[in-house]
């Protein structure tokens, strides 16, 4: 399999750090209802809205709040206009960032993520700077003190799993945004529970950050995650482990 991704450490950081539940149940909520808007409100029909779900129930999200967000984007609870933006940036250390935006209003979005990135040190890049340095894959992570790798590999590789990574006892499964939910069903089917389960943007290397930006790295990220108006924030930081924790 592939080398060392760094890529279950940071969500495992990243998780430990974004404990607020309410606030992820509120992106949550806009992912389901403009996937709802956008394709219908049908999970069978609508692929976005099904993977949208899946990640809520990930979450624990209760079954009502994820109904009453597919019926907002259908416009059955009031039309929920939302736009989709992504901003392509730069963290101190040359760290690259891509920043996901779901928001009722553009410019306040606009606005706020440039003044976090200009009180944090960052910078705007230019269009596909950032962009190129990521791929959209299917990512999903299991305890590997839970689960033998062994068992975890033959049921993701069977079902169309590109690759599998034990990185310091999680084990990540990657896989194509078309093949994730195939993966994923195999995996929950076989009793497997998950840490996680998304479609993200991976990063093709990693940029190491020293003790001096790490933690100017890491309070950009807390941040622009902390904006009701992201959604999902993206780097390729290695950062030191004091940061991390």
């Amino acid at each position: 399999m592939s080398g060392h991704s760094k890529w279950a450490t940071i969500k495992h950081k990243k998780g430990a750090l974004d404990a607020k539940r309410g606030q992820m149940f509120t992106k949550l909520i806009k992912e389901i209802s403009i996937a709802a808007r956008m394709g219908g409100g049908d999970p069978d029909t609508n692929a976005r809205l099904r993977t949208a779900v899946l990640k809520a129930r990930a979450a624990n999200m209760p079954k009502d709040n994820i109904e009453r967000a597919i019926k907002k984007g259908t416009g059955e609870l009031g039309n929920a206009i939302y736009e989709e933006l992504v901003y392509e940036a730069y963290a101190p250390g040359g760290v690259a960032i891509l920043i996901e935006v779901l928001t009722d209003n553009k410019n306040r979005a606009a606005a706020e993520v440039r003044n976090i990135l200009t009180r944090s040190g960052g910078s705007l890049a230019t269009s596909n700077a950032v962009l190129r340095l990521f791929a959209r894959k299917g990512v999903i992570s299991l305890d590997g003190e839970r689960f033998a790798e062994d068992k975890v590999m033959e049921i993701a590789l069977e079902s169309g799993a590109d690759d599998i990574i034990n990185e310091d006892g999680e084990i990540v499964v990657y896989t194509t945004p078309e093949n994730f939910e195939t993966v994923l069903n195999a995996i929950t089917a076989a009793d497997m529970e998950t840490d996680g389960a998304e479609i993200s943007m991976v990063p093709e290397s990693y940029v190491s950050a020293d003790k001096d930006s790490g933690p100017k790295i890491q309070k950009l990220i807390d941040k622009l995650e902390e904006s009701d108006d992201v959604q999902s924030v993206y780097h390729n930081a290695e950062l030191p482990e004091e940061t991390e924790e």
